[in-house]
């Protein structure tokens, strides 16, 4: 599945990510690839928590509102979700 990640950077320069289909599951990072990393990590638990509860699995939203009110600049990802694979 693909979703929308929206990257805000903060005045402190981190940046916080989040993914507005899936209850807007947020994470942050020192840097860009950190955050973008940090979330699809959230995400995928998010998602395997949905899966293991047999509750429905959100589809992304094709139109999303951004709050710049706190933030420096912000970007718009789309990212591939892929199952973790149990280790044991």
């Amino acid at each position: 599945m693909t979703y929308t990640v929206v990257v805000i950077r903060e005045e402190d320069c981190r940046y916080t990510a989040f993914i507005p289909a899936l209850n807007d599951v947020a994470s942050f990072g020192d840097s860009l690839p950190e955050a973008l990393q940090m979330v699809e990590n959230a995400a995928t638990l998010y998602l395997e928590t949905l899966r293991d509860h047999g509750w429905p699995i959100p589809q992304d939203h094709p139109q999303i509102q951004i709050d710049m009110s706190d933030a420096v600049e912000a970007f718009v990802y789309r990212i591939p979700l892929r199952e973790a694979i149990p280790l044991a």
